[in-house]
């Protein structure tokens, strides 16, 4: 079984390849969750993400014959990322086999750092297997994105820089997939300082870690759709599993909407690009499921690759879900003038008209009615409901559209 003596060997032939990333404190956040909160910038991290640390660690211990004939892996996102760059550096050729799905910004930055992309099948899986037979095919080496030993020791190199950045860390919030990061950071640590508490975050569409802590065999779950895709790992690793299970004190599961709370924060108060899969630590102490009052805390921000389209939405349904939105359906008299009635109303209230839309055709709508659907920016979840009652007060039929 993996050793923290494997963790520092790993550190030592990545240096000059990655870098250290920050640790930064957040009083912030501090504030908000009674503890000490701070924040390990991975999402600063070399291509975007913790990745490049495991791949480029298994791609150094290659033989020259293996080097030779290269290296090819099966990912969507950040793998595929830092295993180009990996070999890139290392000047080997390298194959990232990519979902047809994957998008055309992952695909536009794996080439830019130097790799042949395959676009295989309509997800992960399809693309793993198709990965894995030209592998077998071509006798090229296959970079697994977490359940290879070289790979969980190079991720485990963030908890030999935690150690020495924080020595008097009390806890550590890391995100879950297969398990790659955990593992590492997890025996790591474990390994300095038995007393540092390790706790893992997944998202609840895809519990693949959860589901399968107490079972003797492992499983896969559903995929289901998560805005946390760099952890939507139906299945953790033969590796991996029993590293969690003997280096992991807690492993937690946290919905959609606290996640994407948690990027609109970072966003807000940080002023940090955090992904899905790397803001549901902060998700975690945003929904309860985590509690650490007065402990010293870090939260493992394991990248930034967001989507710019995807972002937007999440912005979106982020500031919906916080109280921040609030879009009104309301029935108005189809007469001059009552449009800027309405609009003035709710400009006395102080929330902020982002757009309009006026109807005057629908089957629930009297001779003479017309429609508004308005949407609004207010501060929080109490100004909505002053805003929803100025209306209603005001003798206007209105319902929030959800």
């Amino acid at each position: 079984m993996l050793r923290v003596t494997t963790v520092e060997q790993a550190r030592t032939r990545l240096r000059g390849t990655v870098h250290q990333t920050p640790l930064t404190p957040s009083n912030t956040f501090s504030r908000m969750f009674g503890c000490q909160v701070f924040l390990k910038l991975e999402n600063l991290q070399r291509t975007g993400s913790f990745k490049i640390r495991g791949a480029a660690n298994k791609i150094a211990q290659l033989t020259a014959k293996e080097k030779a004939k290269g290296v090819i892996a099966a990912s969507a996102g950040n793998h595929a990322q830092g295993v180009a760059l990996a070999s890139s550096y290392a000047g080997i050729p390298c194959t990232i086999v990519m979902p047809k799905t994957a998008s055309l910004a992952k695909i536009a930055a794996t080439q830019g750092y130097g790799a042949e992309v395959i676009l295989e099948g309509d997800g992960f899986d399809e693309a793993q297997t198709y990965a894995m037979e030209q592998a077998r095919e071509q006798g090229r080496a296959y970079i697994h994105a977490f359940d290879d030993e070289a790979v969980i020791a190079g991720q485990g190199t963030i908890g030999l820089e935690l150690n020495e950045q924080l020595p008097e860390l009390e806890a550590v919030v890391v995100p879950v997939g297969g398990g790659g990061l955990i593992s590492g950071i997890a025996t790591a640590l474990k390994g300095i300082k038995p007393s540092v508490r390790v706790i893992g975050v997944q998202s609840a569409a895809v519990p693949g870690v959860l589901e399968n802590l107490r079972r003797r065999t492992i499983k896969g779950v559903p995929r289901n759709a998560t805005v946390a895709d760099g952890i939507a790992v139906a299945r953790p690793g033969d590796l991996t599993l029993p590293l969690i299970k003997k280096y992991v004190d807690d492993v937690v599961a946290v919905e959609e909407e606290a996640i994407t709370q948690a990027m609109v924060l970072f966003l807000e108060r940080s002023k940090l690009v955090v992904e899905g899969a790397g803001a549901v630590g902060l998700a975690a102490l945003l929904s309860g499921k985590l509690q650490a009052p007065g402990k010293k805390v870090v939260l493992v921000l394991s990248g930034g690759n967001a989507d710019t389209n995807l972002l937007a939405r999440v912005i979106e349904h982020g500031l919906g879900h916080a109280g921040r939105y609030l879009t009104l359906r309301v029935t108005l008299s189809d007469r001059p003038g009552q449009l800027a009635r309405l609009l003035g109303l709710l400009a006395d209230t102080g929330a902020n008209v982002l757009e309009v839309s006026h109807h005057r055709q629908g089957i629930h709508l009297a001779l003479g009615q017309a429609e508004v659907e308005v949407t609004l920016e207010t501060r929080d979840p109490s100004h909505a409901q002053e805003v929803l009652a100025a209306v209603k007060a005001a003798g206007y039929r209105a319902e929030v559209v959800v």
